[in-house]
């Protein structure tokens, strides 16, 4: 039996932590690893306490929403902020540490996890939003596309 590679691992593992979300447009999960060590999860989904989307209707699908538009028009927090937000909660320092998510982060996640001191992000599928990209090329984080079997760096 061959083992996987640690991207393989921690991506496997960012795959289950989405099957805990609720959102009824796309299931993202993130993980937070430094020296190999799982420092923190999140998934997306509404803050603690509120009735999730597949209770109450997803407002974005209500309203029209496209993808990758007016985020700021969603009752949850994403996959990565939810993981920064656990971090936080329990007092662990993510500086250096790499992202792993399932999708691309969008730029409103791109500006908290460079704040946040995020070296590498390891994403799965990609995402629409070409500001993320943009502000990303301007930093020294390295930013993987996830293929299993393979890891292409972008620029």
């Amino acid at each position: 039996m061959q083992r996987p590679s640690w991207d393989q691992y921690f991506m496997d593992i960012t795959r289950l932590v989405a099957t805990r979300s609720t959102c009824l447009r796309r299931q993202v999960g993130a993980i937070l690893v430094k020296d190999r060590n799982i420092l923190a999860t999140g998934y997306n989904g509404v803050p603690s306490g509120i009735s999730h989307c597949d209770v109450v209707g997803c407002l974005r699908e209500r309203l029209k929403v496209p993808s990758g538009e007016r985020h700021e028009l969603c009752r949850g927090l994403h996959a990565e902020q939810n993981a920064i937000i656990q971090a936080a909660r329990h007092g662990v320092n993510i500086d250096g540490a790499t992202l792993y998510c399932t999708t691309m982060p969008c730029i409103i996640c791109t500006k908290m996890l460079i704040n946040a001191g995020i070296s590498t992000i390891v994403y799965a599928e990609g995402y629409a939003d070409d500001l993320a990209r943009e502000m990303l090329a301007e930093t020294g984080i390295t930013v993987s596309h996830f293929i299993p079997g393979n890891l292409e760096q972008i620029a």
